[in-house]
């Protein structure tokens, strides 16, 4: 009997490559994958040598591809003016498509121009390609070694991560807005619920929400800690599709980089024959599919709070927070810049002025945004309020550009991240809220409420469950071994970050060699831990392993030092993507993990066990201490990684 399918599955099954007949993709499968598209931006300077030195001189798929300038868009200095240039050189001369600084965030842009299609995968290399989920699309991050694979060869690696379920019921009350929906699911499950997981949103609620909300909801499930924000493809997505075809219609192809693929002044991904195949295809996740976890909020019951400050995790009712005074506001960014969020906050300071002693800052998500806005009489409204408008893109939301925190300011902010130093000084204090909020705080000088609003008690709750472990054996790869042991050393800390693991110090010292790594390996987190490590060891850490940046040497420096894997109750994901893509394995298994800990405990940074793990792919079995754990399959894509060294290595044996 076939497998059931979520929808994350039925949509990864579409996109990948090389299955065995019959096989039917599950949470855990390690797939290669040949996405409908992939988005880098300022990025793609970085992964054009990347592509080069790995003997690439052409485009896989040049359809496939999109490049998008948007973070670093306020600097006119001569380098960065020069970079852009040489992205849109590369673009043109191998021909796909193009979007310069000023068109607006290529999140946007790949909603807009119909790159994200519901139904499709979409991968980008930048943390909040789940944005697309808002659309019924399968969006997730890639890291830029990924990238550059995509365009050599058209695929790369993805292992289906767990998948949760989270069920919107009721109808939120008036003014509250998807970003209220976000800050409060941050807010309130905030214990690594959904940590890596891909999430599908379903429920009453659901249809209750617009196009730009579920857009707002599924950006931000980055920060809540998922890989995925899918939202299902219903008559609200197909009223969204419908309109953007009438729009580019009417627009022509002027707004297409290339009309390679459009036939007869069509545009290439808008279309009403597209539209009308997605409505007869009714892509939805089978009734009785599994979820790992549960989870449900009561839409009723959602108020206006805000994030922070320096966390998304932490949440206190707007109403509240009347004695933090500000001294700048900021609606921008690719969670809350879209036509809706303008006219929330335009309706708000209509006919008033922004506060003496603050500071507000507006740039749409795109050009096209701005001129929707422009032609409504939102954009004038907030301009005439004493807002200062930027060009669209990212800018301060990331630190860059005008208008940064500086030192002990208060911010409150429609953007997604409120990391401490992320928009400016590491002194300053950032508080994440909806445009209306944003735009009543502003008036007001200090954070405030738009509107009169009793806090409700939130209603929500969460259950995980247990998929019975599969007994199908496992296909080996020919040069894969079935079977391999090492001595455990088991770090017991929890969300480990990089730069335990590899000092950031010594990440940009170009000429360090691997010998040298292994060296300072773990030199943060335990400094006898290169002396005491044994060739061929096997190490297990906490949850969350290798959080904080994406420095592929946290991976290489254990894999250069000679240990054999490393074993974790969960990682982050880039961490697992540096890692496989360096020929290093990471598996998961929390059960281990937490034997170890308890064992254990938290005394020493590194425990020598003595004891031995052996695994056994063919079946998905580990064994420690006389006892048996399970593991998810390690799949042919991430076996031949191994065997080949990593996914450069991979891409010269296609090319």
């Amino acid at each position: 009997m076939k497998p059931k399918q979520n929808l994350v599955e039925k949509i990864a099954q579409r996109f990948a490559v090389g299955l065995e007949d019959g096989h039917t993709v599950q949470s855990g499968d390690y797939l290669s994958i040949s996405p409908a598209h992939v988005m880098t931006h300022d990025n793609t300077g970085a992964v054009i040598p990347k592509f080069q030195s790995i003997g690439a001189t052409k485009i896989a798929n040049n359809r496939q591809v999109v490049n998008t300038l948007d973070h670093n868009v306020q600097d006119t200095s001569e380098a960065n003016v020069a970079k852009y240039k040489k992205i849109e050189a590369f673009a043109k001369s191998m021909g796909h498509d193009f979007y310069p600084a000023g068109r607006g965030i290529g999140h946007q842009i790949m909603c807009e121009e119909g790159y994200a299609f519901p139904g499709t995968m979409v991968v980008a290399s930048d943390s909040h390609s789940n944005m697309y989920g808002g659309l019924g699309v399968l969006g997730t991050p890639i890291v830029r070694t990924d990238a550059a694979a995509l365009w050599a060869t058209s695929r790369t690696w993805w292992q289906v991560p767990p998948v949760a379920k989270v069920s919107l019921t009721g109808k939120l009350k008036k003014g509250v807005t998807g970003k209220d929906v976000i800050v409060t699911l941050c807010g309130h499950f905030n214990k690594d619920e959904v940590l890596n997981h891909a999430l599908e949103f379903c429920g009453d609620g659901v249809a209750e929400l617009s196009i730009e909300e579920r857009l707002t909801i599924a950006n931000m499930t980055t920060e809540w800690g998922a890989l995925v924000g899918l939202f299902p493809i219903d008559n609200v997505t197909y009223e969204w599709i419908e309109k953007r075809i009438n729009f580019v219609a009417k627009r022509g192809l002027a707004g297409v980089p290339s009309d390679a693929d459009a036939i007869e002044g069509v545009h290439p991904r808008l279309n009403k024959t597209r539209l009308e195949k997605l409505k007869t295809d009714s892509l939805k996740a089978d009734s009785d599919a599994f979820y790992a976890k549960e989870l449900t909020l009561d839409l009723s019951t959602v108020t206006p709070h805000a994030s922070g400050p320096d966390h998304v995790k932490v949440m206190t009712p707007i109403s509240k927070m009347s004695d933090i005074k500000i001294q700048k506001a900021y609606l921008v960014s690719c969670v809350n810049s879209r036509v809706e969020d303008l006219a929330q906050a335009a309706e708000v300071v209509d006919g008033k002025k922004v506060s003496s002693s603050v500071e507000f800052y507006i740039a749409a998500a795109s050009s096209e945004v701005q001129a929707e806005s422009e032609a409504r009489g939102d954009w004038q409204k907030l301009v005439n309020a004493g807002a200062k408008v930027l060009a669209p893109g990212c800018g301060m939301c990331i630190g860059l550009g005008v208008g940064l925190l500086e030192d002990n300011e208060v911010g409150i902010s429609a953007t997604n991240r409120n990391f401490k130093g992320r928009m400016g000084s590491k002194s300053a204090q950032a508080y994440l809220a909806s445009p209306a909020v944003v735009a009543a705080s502003a008036l007001a000088g200090y954070i405030t409420m738009p509107f009169d609003m009793d806090v409700a008690e939130i209603k929500a709750a969460v259950k995980e469950n247990k998929r019975a472990a599969s007994a199908a054996a496992v296909n080996i790869v020919d040069g894969f071994p079935n079977k391999i042991s090492g001595t455990c050393a088991f770090c017991h800390l929890d969300n480990l970050n990089t730069d335990g693991i590899y000092p950031g110090k010594y990440t940009y010292i170009d000429d360090f060699t691997a010998e040298q790594q292994a060296e300072v390996v773990m030199e943060n987190y335990d400094p006898d831990f290169a002396k005491n490590v044994s060739e061929g060891d096997i190490l297990v850490g906490g949850y969350n392993f290798g959080s904080g940046s994406s420095r592929e040497q946290a991976a290489t420096a254990l894999l250069h030092r000679g240990i054999r894997l490393v074993i974790a109750g969960s990682f982050s994901e880039t961490y697992k993507r540096n890692a496989i893509n360096n020929g290093f394995l990471a598996i998961e298994c929390p059960e281990l993990v937490n034997d170890l800990k308890t064992e254990h405990g938290a005394e020493k940074l590194t425990v020598y066990t003595k004891k031995e793990i052996a695994i056994d792919f063919a079946t998905a079995k580990l064994s420690y201490n006389d006892k048996e754990y399970s593991l998810s399959p390690v799949g042919a894509a991430a076996q031949e990684l191994i065997i080949i060294g990593g996914l450069e290595n991979w891409v010269k044996s296609k090319l």
